[in-house]
């Protein structure tokens, strides 16, 4: 009976492992099949897709396999909106019945109100406007009301318009409507010119002056001169009454003028200071500003100047430029009365308190400087990282790895607007997946969240992780925050430009946040924010492949290049820190600042920077590359070695480079006192430091 047992047990076994094997094959087979589906839905929305936004019928043709397509709405709404002027009402209103608060119904909604609105067909504009559609359609419903017979009242939605720092040209006629009728008193035309002033908005402030009356016109006309032309302004100002909006002009013009030429805005102080009775806080603002952009200057006597202001004018800028003057001039005593100057709400961030220890270091006080430094090493920050070097700590690191799945992910992958935006991801449509992703996200709760960032991630849509986890915990997500996207491509064209790979990433994360079709207000572009013209001549300078300013979203085209742009500005300047300065503010204004300062310690040049942006830059590119080294090699190099003289070799990963050993240390570190133990090996390791592309910050 037991060897009966036994073979009955077997075989039972036997069967149920030939059964999930069976379901495991099955399964496998129905993925594929559904991938293969999948792919071919995606072929055929592409080229219907194609004809609908040419206007041409025939994408309707074999569209019943696409009915249940997450863009299939983007079909019919391209075609109608390819000319909406053929376009029937009833078709708009039977498409937005089915698809209004989609984006694609979203966009005809627009399409054809401006249709409506160009016709002055004020009623049926009302029956098809919806809000939330922009400042624009709000003023026309509010201009087709009026049309209809209702009077304008000042409260609801005309005040909010009212008090939008701007408003599109579109909302002109509503505007000189609501002046006839008296509703832009002159009460509300000061209050809205004044907040134009405050936000420095010119064309706010000349719109709404207009509505003024004559006599009060001059007043407002002082105040956008200041702001346009602050040099025109302070040569007339001399013919200007004593005012209140003369003497805000003079001040704006003033303040204005300081930021780029301190010497002529201090003469026209003193030519101009006894015409205008000024109040108290106008002229703290007026000091302020001379002695604040002597100071980015490193001007002779700014110190005092600084030192000399009242407490009244004291800003957070003035104190901390007190305190990078004293740098700039190897004053620790200064450093130290500077920094002890502060609230203690700004002397307690990092870089104030890495530098009150660099002073106390520099005057003696070499304990209390160790001291603070190893507080000061637990963060993984700059400087942190700068810290845990000066006293030979390990790197605070602490990573952890996202979850495979968690009971958020398949809510994720089952809501409609995120399935939406991981389609248009795979099309290779960026610009539409993220505007599907921005419209989705605000529905999803914080797991959720999380879940569509890493889905995203395994997908290689690697930018959404650096937006959205910038805070709390979600900062151990290195892997997640600090991608090794395009690692192949990187690695070689790094070591053929002859540069460090680590700061190649670091750029690429600085520059770009790994948005592969990024484009700048200046027109750069791609994952490394190159300018076309820098790139047409560094392609045909090294004989690389060049199809115009469009290939350099391509990543293979983008790196290439601008990793030989990092290799001929670091042969320029020497160290790769003063390369990524250069990468950000120009060669010719690095230049300017080593004129002035090149010997200065690296730490004390960065901080030294008067380009806020470029400061920022400087040390976040600086911390991720110590990231990224970690990432390739768990070893970084230390980052006060990345921190070479002007002239040195850029070369900083050789064998010789000091390395760091990295601690898992975020609460616990002072506890375990100078031997922590060391960091869980993890599966996805990679540090971090402050967020620059995203939003600028001192934490990881």
């Amino acid at each position: 009976m037991p060897r009966l047992r036994a073979r009955r047990q077997w075989r039972i076994r036997f069967v149920l492992a030939s059964l999930a094997l069976w379901m495991l094959a099955a399964t496998g087979v129905a993925q594929a099949a559904a991938g293969a589906q999948l792919q071919r839905q995606r072929e055929q929305f592409a080229q219907a897709y194609a004809l609908a936004q040419q206007g041409d019928p025939a994408w309707k043709h074999d569209t019943e396999a696409l009915q249940d397509y997450p863009l299939y709405p983007y079909l019919e709404a391209a075609y109608l909106m390819h000319d909406v002027r053929s376009a029937r009402a009833a078709q708009v209103r039977d498409y937005l019945a089915r698809y209004g608060d989609l984006i694609p119904g979203r966009e005809l909604r627009r399409v054809w109100l401006d249709r409506l609105a160009q016709q002055q067909d004020w009623q049926q504009y009302l029956a098809f406007y919806a809000p939330d559609l922009g400042s624009a359609y709000d003023c026309r419903a509010l201009q087709a009301q009026a049309a209809q017979g209702q009077k304008l009242a000042y409260g609801g939605m005309f005040a909010a318009l009212w008090n939008a720092p701007r408003l599109p040209d579109a909302c002109n006629a509503l505007l000189e409507l609501a002046n006839t009728q008296g509703l832009l008193t002159r009460e509300r035309l000061w209050a809205r010119i004044e907040r134009a002033v405050h936000g420095g908005r010119l064309r706010t402030l000349t719109q709404t002056l207009a509505w003024l009356p004559a006599a009060q016109q001059a007043g407002a006309q002082r105040l956008a001169l200041a702001l346009s032309d602050s040099a025109s302004a302070l040569a007339q100002a001399a013919t200007w009454p004593d005012s209140a909006h003369a003497r805000e002009a003079l001040t704006l013009a003033l303040t204005r003028r300081a930021r780029n030429d301190d010497d002529a805005a201090r003469a026209a102080w003193r030519a101009l200071r006894s015409r205008f009775s000024l109040a108290p806080a106008q002229v703290d603002r007026i000091e302020a500003a001379l002695a604040l952009f002597q100071a980015t200057s490193l001007i002779p006597g700014s110190l005092r100047a600084l030192e000399a202001l009242p407490a009244s004018a004291q800003t957070p800028l003035t104190r901390e430029w007190r305190v990078r003057v004293a740098l700039a001039r190897a004053d620790w005593p200064a450093v130290l009365a500077a920094i002890r100057a502060m609230p203690e709400t700004q002397r307690d961030a990092n870089e104030w308190r890495y530098f009150e220890a660099r002073a106390l270091a520099a005057t003696g006080a070499k304990a209390q400087a160790d001291a603070r430094w190893r507080t000061l090493a637990r963060s993984p920050t700059y400087y942190g990282f700068l810290a845990a070097d000066q006293v030979q700590r390990p790197y605070a690191l602490c990573p952890r790895d996202p979850p495979a799945r968690t009971a958020a992910t398949a809510a994720v992958e089952a809501d409609p607007g995120m399935q939406r935006a991981f389609e248009w991801y795979a099309l290779n449509r960026l610009t539409h997946a993220r505007r599907e992703w921005d419209t989705a996200l605000p529905g999803l709760d914080r797991a959720q969240r999380y879940a569509a960032v890493v889905l995203a991630h395994r997908r290689g849509w690697v930018d959404r992780a650096i937006f959205l986890l910038n805070h709390g915990d979600y900062l151990r997500d290195y892997s997640l925050r600090f991608p090794l996207a395009e690692r192949a491509r990187v690695l070689r064209d790094a070591r053929k430009a002859g540069i460090d790979p680590a700061w190649a990433f670091a750029i690429i994360r600085t520059e770009s946040a790994w948005i592969s079709n990024a484009r700048s207000g200046a027109d750069a572009r791609g994952l490394m924010q190159l300018l076309p013209g820098t790139a047409a001549q560094l392609a045909r300078r090294d004989g690389l492949p060049w199809d115009g300013a469009a290939s350099l979203d391509d990543p293979s085209v983008n790196i290439a290049l601008g990793t030989r742009y990092l290799r001929h500005l670091a042969d320029r300047f020497g160290a790769q820190w003063l390369a990524s300065a250069a990468y950000n503010a120009g060669p010719a204004a690095l230049q300017r600042w080593l004129d002035q300062r090149a010997t200065l310690a690296p730490d004390v040049f960065v901080a030294t920077i008067p380009y806020p942006e470029t400061r920022d830059y400087v040390e976040s590119s600086l911390a991720f590359s110590v990231v990224y080294d970690w990432r390739l090699h768990q070893d970084p190099v230390r980052l006060s070695a990345r921190m070479q003289p002007f002239g040195s070799t850029h070369d900083v990963s050789g064998a010789q480079a000091p390395r760091a050993t990295v601690m898992c240390s975020v609460e616990d570190l002072a506890a375990q006192g100078d031997a922590p133990p060391p960091v869980a090996a993890s599966t996805q390791p990679a540090p971090a430091t402050s967020v620059h592309a995203a939003a600028p910050s001192d934490a990881p």
